[in-house]
Formats: C-alpha cells, structure tokens, sequence
C-alpha cells in the first residue's frame, strides 16, 4: 500500500474553473510582520512587532477583510480555436492603496478581472503582472485606506504552528477554516512546476487559490494555491493543503510591481503549450503558441507552432524537462536548440536573454 500510494495521490491548482476549456491541454501556468508601503516607491516593504494574539478569534478578526473574491474572464486561442472560461478564486490585500496578490493560475489568460471585498464592494483590477514559475500575480485595484494584510516571517514558521486559511471557496464567499502547519518546505510539482511550498491541514477547496494562510495572530504566511487529492475512488486523501510561502510571496510580488515581471531569469521568450496526446494531426510534445518580439527565440529564428524536441543537447518531451533544463541555465547562455517544422527537424544557436512575461 505504501508503494502505490504515492501514484494515487495528485496535486491540483485550487481555483475554481467554469466555461468551456480547452481539449488539448492548457498553456503551463505554475518571503515580514506588518508591512508598510513606503510612500516613495510601490514595493511592500515589512516592518516587525511582536503583538501576540492569545486566539485564533483574534487573528481571524484581524486578517477577514483583507481577503477578496477574485473572478476573471479568459478567452484563449489555440491553432486557431476560441477557448473561454471563467475562474473564481481569491486574493489577499497588500497595501492601503489597493495592491492584490492573487495566483497566476486564477488570472491566466484574464480578459477582464473583477474583485469583490467582504463588504460586497465590487472593483474592476489590472493586472500589474504575473509569474507562472512560482504562480503569483499581482492586481491593482482603485482604492484608498483598505485594509491590508500585515506579513509574517515564513522562515520562523514551525511545524504545529496554528494556521488559519481566509478565502472563496466554491465561489460561494469569503469563509475560514483553520488547522496547524503541517509540514515545511515541501517539494510539490504543480503544472510541471517544482514549488517548496507549506502544507497545512486547514481545509482548502477550489475557489481557494490566492487566498491567504494566515499564522495565529492574523498576519499573513502563505498564499494558497494547491490541494492534495487521490485519482482511486477507494483512497481518500483530507488535510493536505498548500501554500506559497509569504517570503517568497513577497519577493516575487516587488519584482513584478518594480518592473512588470521576474527579473535574473533565463528564458526562450516564448509561450509554451504541452500536448499531452496526439491531436488533430499534432504529434504530442511542447509547441510554441506565441514569440516575445526582440526576445531570445526572436533572434534565433524560431517560429509559432514550432515543436521543441531538444534544448542545450538534451531531449525534451514535456513542459516539465523544457523547465528543468531552463532553470539550470544563465542569461546569456549560447546553447542549441532544436525543433521539428513542417516535419523537419532543425537545430538552431540560441543565446537566453532575461525573462519578459513568458512562461518559457
């Protein structure tokens, strides 16, 4: 039973999806108490206190309305096929002037995005940008004097820690659950994404994602984003939610908001779709759906549409092995890549350039 356990168990993204999605696989999509804005410049900064709630009435009180419903309207295209859906999930704010950090995957592809506060306030949000490698996005809604999430330190966090989770589970409104800290730093790979993430046994649901994990004294730990669940109906999987820590949170969320997107990250300059089988005349692999303008695979002569079977000399099938052979390369790496178009295989010199809004 311990040997296929593991093979029953999968880790899905907990936003809650409605519409019509696509058939041939979606595009990939998957660290402070009391923070201040400084108010010369956007970045979150963090300062620290030591208040101490004695309960977790207290805490809930204090980190309630700084959780938001999140629902955004995607229209994607994919060889020339409409595709529409709509997500429902949840955000946390991080400044009095309307800074919202929500998951990646709840706004992915996002036409219009809308919020809506615990007092029923409705808002429409820009997108100020977004991470697919560690799913985090960041919003920004107009409004003045909210309430705001204080940040806790995730690297003083330990196991049987009291954890609170505030989000929109279902899309049926704010609500909470709480539970302890379950585990630290544990390795989950999400959407061919390996995260380092908290595990807490507070329940969590679709409707969840971007919402916040919060410590006993309602300052904020983690961002939600992922749940543990069992492909056999005989095996029943409760109790493994997951979290993005809140320092990592924080770090990517002021990177984004300086300059648009994560900085000091070699990428291709495209965007990548996995077809998981072969469909309509596309054998399965990792295709390029769309090229960043002056971007690596730009200069290199890449196309849409073309099929990437090797990178830097080694075989890629899947979105994951692109990923992994990606993050162990630099910027300005020179390297090879090789592509199947028009049923011929092409090798072509490629020099990684920083990432600009790609998931590759």
């Amino acid at each position: 039973m311990k040997t296929n356990l593991k093979n029953l168990l999968i880790v899905f993204l907990v936003a809650l999806l409605g519409g019509f999605l696509g058939v041939y696989g979606g595009n990939a999509i998957y660290n402070l108490d009391n923070p201040t804005v400084d108010t010369n410049s956007d970045t979150i900064k963090a300062t620290y206190s030591n208040t101490q709630y004695s309960s977790l009435k207290e805490g809930i009180s204090k980190a309630y309305n700084t959780v938001v419903e999140v629902t955004s309207d995607a229209t994607s295209s994919f060889f020339g096929q409409q595709y529409e859906s709509i997500s429902m999930g949840s955000g946390v704010i991080v400044s009095a002037d309307g800074y919202i950090i929500t998951n990646e995957h709840v706004i992915d592809g996002a036409t219009t995005i809308t919020v809506e506060d615990v007092n029923g306030n409705t808002y429409d949000a820009t997108l100020i940008g977004s991470d697919s490698k560690t799913d985090i996005a960041v919003l920004k809604i107009d409004a003045e004097n909210l309430t705001y999430a204080e940040i806790a330190d995730s690297d003083s966090l330990e196991i049987g820690d009291d954890a609170i989770v505030i989000g929109n589970p279902l899309g049926t409104g704010i609500s909470v659950t709480n539970g302890i800290i379950s585990a630290l730093n544990k390795e989950v790979t999400i959407e061919n994404e390996t995260m380092y993430l908290i595990q807490t046994n507070a329940a969590v649901n679709k409707g969840n994602s971007g919402g916040g994990l919060f410590d006993i004294n309602g300052n904020l730990i983690g961002i939600v984003n992922a749940k543990s669940s069992s492909t056999s109906s005989s095996v029943s999987v409760e109790g493994l939610g997951y979290a993005i820590p809140s320092n990592t949170v924080i770090n990517i969320a002021n990177d984004i908001i300086d300059n648009g997107y994560v900085r000091n990250r070699a990428t291709l300059g495209v965007t990548i779709t996995e077809i998981s089988q072969d469909t309509a005349g596309f054998p399965k692999g990792v295709y390029i759906t769309s090229i960043v303008e002056g971007g690596a695979a730009d200069d290199a002569g890449l196309q849409t549409y073309d099929r990437i079977v090797a990178l830097d000399g080694k075989e890629v099938n899947s979105y994951s092995e692109l990923s992994a052979i990606l993050n162990s390369m630099s910027i300005g790496d020179n390297t090879t890549i090789t592509v199947i178009r028009n049923n011929e295989e092409l090798t072509l010199d490629i020099t990684l350039k920083e990432n600009i809004q790609t998931n590759q």
